[in-house]
């Protein structure tokens, strides 16, 4: 049981990785497949939470994030939240949930002395749109570059280095870096040769993905402490039902993988 109340209250750093559009059944597999060995290293037991997101594309999903809904258990009962908007008075909040006194998690944790840094990948991180620029907003600083985004082959070591960068910059006070993994979001066929995107070509995407996500991750706790929180926001749907794409409440859209721990 993560009490991320005294993770915050010791103004430990806090890293933030959604996984763009990655499917639970294909992180699972990729797992099961020996193609993320970084990854099957990092997370606690070596597996993904199968969990469901509380949004089906990109932007509610994340506006749900920062707003203190995580994706959940598929169980009625669920474990304490890790972190929470202030409820109303008749509400009872676990002690160990961080519960946040302003709009937003990223507001609440200014309260606290964090910054708070994005590092986007996907196109609602780019400013390049109107709605491109309502996440980017919630940040003291946020970074993007179209090296950055999903059709660029090697947009992850684009943003752990930046990521890496920032945390170094950052080192003098408590930390919330978020960042947005782009590679597994569409296009990435081209990581298998093809121009269709399909589950194994998610799966080669999160292979490409694994070993920069090992960099980012052993090299931000080599010598401070982190809570890490790792999900996807959404799956994609590959064909199945004659479906393609996001947006709509299919399994394979709304179970993601999930993960979280001390390190």
């Amino acid at each position: 049981m993560i009490n991320t109340a005294d993770v915050v209250l010791t103004g430990t750093d806090i890293l933030f990785v959604t996984l763009d559009s990655l499917r639970y059944d294909v992180a699972r597999t990729a797992l099961a497949e020996g193609r993320a060995p970084h990854l099957a290293r990092l997370l606690p037991g070596g597996v993904w939470e199968l969990r469901q997101t509380p949004g089906t594309f990109t932007l509610p999903a994340h506006m749900a994030f920062f707003s203190g809904f995580l994706p959940k258990l598929p169980q009625p009962e669920q474990p304490p939240r890790l972190w929470e908007c202030r409820p109303p008075s008749f509400k009872t909040v676990p002690s160990q949930t961080f519960l946040f006194e302003a709009p937003n998690l990223l507001e609440g944790l200014k309260q606290h002395g964090y910054r708070t840094v994005c590092v986007g990948g996907v196109t609602y991180f780019s400013r390049e749109t109107p709605l491109g620029g309502v996440l980017p907003d919630m940040f003291d600083e946020d970074h993007w570059r179209p090296e950055f985004c999903s059709p660029e082959p090697d947009s992850t070591r684009h943003q752990v280095d930046q990521a890496l960068a920032l945390a170094n910059q950052h080192s003098g006070r408590p930390l919330f870096l978020f960042v947005n993994i782009s590679a597994t979001h569409v296009p990435h066929g081209f990581y298998i040769g093809d121009s269709t995107d399909s589950i194994r070509s998610q799966i080669a995407a999160l292979a490409y993905a694994d070993t920069h996500l090992g960099r980012l991750i052993d090299t931000l706790t080599h010598d401070r402490h982190w809570l890490i929180i790792m999900c996807a926001d959404h799956g994609d749907a590959f064909g199945e039902g004659g479906y393609r794409g996001r947006g709509i409440v299919r399994p394979e859209v709304t179970n993601v993988p999930f993960a979280a721990w001390l390190s």
